[in-house]
C-alpha cells in the first residue's frame, strides 16, 4: 500500500492584527503598548492585557519593521578606545541593558586608541544607519566629535569629556576620587605623596592631574614637579615605565596616587622589579576598582566608579536624545568612593 508522507503545515505567523482583534483592540494600540517608546501613552489594565494576550499568543515585534514605518534602525553605535581595559566592559554592560529594554541593540567597536581607525569606524556606523553614538573615545578636541555634532547625529559621551561644545556626557567626577585618594594618605601619615597620571590630552588625564595638584595644596603640600608623571596611555606598561622614572629621579616619596587601576598594575610590576615592597617601602592607590583588583598581592586600594551606571545613564539619556533632538545637553557626574585595600599602609619611620 502507498503511503505519501503527510505534509506538515506551517504554523501561521501571528500578526499584530491578530493580537489586536483578540484583546478587542485597535492594531496601533498594540503597536504603542509594544513599543518602548510609546508603552506609557496606553493605560496600565490595557498594556497588561495586550502584553499577556501578545506573549500567549507569541507574538514578537519586529524592530526592522518598526524601523520601516519610523525610519529607525533601532541600533546605537558604542565606541570604546581600549576593549582590554577592563574599565568597559561593565560600561558596556550597562548600555546594553538599558538599550534592550527599549527595544534597541548595541554596534560595539573599539578603536585601540587609534584616531584614524576611529574615524573609519564612525564612517561605517554612520553607513549603517545607527540612531545615535555613544563615545567614550573622546579626547579634549575631538574631530570626530564635531563632526557629529555638525552633522545632527545623537550623541553622549562617556567617561570623558571635551573642551568645545555643549555635549550629553556621563563623567566621574574626578576631582572628588583624587581628594579621596589623597585625604587616606594623608590620613595614614604620608607627606611626600607621587602622581602617576594618564594623557594630557584627555579630560580625565588632564582632570585627575590638576586635581592632584589643587588638593594637594589645599592641605598646605606643596606638589614636587619631579613626582608628577604623565603617561602616553592608561596601559600597565606604561605605569610600569612611569613608576620606575619617578625611582629614577631619586626624589623620596613614600606613596603614589595612579590615575588608573591599569597604571597602578604597572607600579606594582616596577616595585617587584627594584626589590620594594607595597604597601611596606611604597603604597600605591588606583582609580576606577575594575573587577579583580581585590585579587592582587596586595589588594588594591582604589576610587570605586559606578561603571555599569555610567553605562546605563549613557544609553537612558541617548535614546532621549534619540526622541527629542532638541532637548538642552547636560552634564551628569557620578559621584566615586574610596575602597580602601591592602596596598596602602602607614609610612615607615
Amino acid at each position: 500500500m502507498d503511503s505519501k508522507p503527510k505534509r506538515v503545515m506551517a504554523k501561521k505567523k501571528v500578526n499584530i492584527k491578530d493580537v489586536a482583534a483578540k484583546a478587542g483592540v485597535h492594531p496601533s494600540t498594540v503597536s504603542r503598548v509594544l513599543n518602548p517608546d510609546t508603552a506609557s501613552m496606553v493605560s496600565r489594565p490595557v498594556a497588561e492585557r495586550v502584553t499577556s494576550i501578545a506573549s500567549e499568543m507569541g507574538y514578537k515585534r519586529s524592530p526592522m519593521a518598526s524601523g520601516l514605518r519610523t525610519g529607525r534602525s533601532y541600533t546605537v553605535g558604542v565606541l570604546i578606545p581600549d576593549l582590554t581595559n577592563p574599565i568597559f566592559p561593565p560600561i558596556v554592560r550597562g548600555i546594553e541593558r538599558s538599550l534592550g529594554e527599549r527595544g534597541y541593540i548595541a554596534i560595539l567597536a573599539d578603536s585601540d586608541n587609534n584616531k584614524k581607525d576611529e574615524h573609519a569606524i564612525l564612517d561605517s556606523m554612520k553607513s549603517r544607519h545607527v540612531d545615535g553614538l555613544i563615545l567614550a573615545t573622546a579626547h579634549r578636541k575631538d574631530l570626530a566629535v564635531n563632526t557629529c555634532i555638525d552633522e545632527q547625529i545623537p550623541l553622549v559621551l562617556v567617561n570623558r569629556s571635551i573642551d568645545s561644545h555643549a555635549v550629553t556626557e556621563v563623567i566621574n567626577d574626578d576631582e572628588k576620587g583624587i581628594s579621596l585618594a589623597i585625604e587616606h594618605l594623608l590620613e595614614l601619615g604620608h607627606r611626600s605623596i607621587a602622581y602617576l597620571g594618564g594623557p594630557p590630552d584627555t579630560s580625565t588625564g588632564r582632570d585627575r592631574h590638576q586635581a592632584f595638584k589643587k588638593i594637594m595644596r589645599a592641605h598646605g603640600l606643596e606638589p614636587d614637579p619631579e613626582l608628577i608623571v604623565n603617561c602616553a596611555a592608561f596601559t600597565e606598561p606604561e605605569g610600569h615605565l612611569g613608576f620606575l622614572s619617578l625611582l629614577k629621579k631619586h626624589r623620596h616619596f613614600s606613596a603614589v596616587v595612579a590615575a588608573n587601576d591599569l597604571l597602578a598594575l604597572g607600579c606594582f610590576d616596577a616595585l617587584q622589579e627594584s626589590e620594594l615592597r607595597c604597601p611596606q617601602d611604597i603604597s600605591v592607590t588606583g582609580f576606577n576598582d575594575t573587577p579583580f583588583m581585590d585579587r592582587l598581592s596586595p589588594p588594591l586600594t582604589t576610587v570605586q566608579i559606578p561603571l555599569d551606571e555610567m553605562g546605563a545613564k549613557a544609553a537612558q539619556l541617548l535614546l532621549n536624545l534619540i526622541r527629542d533632538p532638541q532637548i538642552d545637553s547636560e552634564t551628569i557626574k557620578l559621584k566615586p568612593k574610596l575602597v580602601v585595600r591592602g596596598s596602602t599602609a602607614k609610612p615607615r619611620t
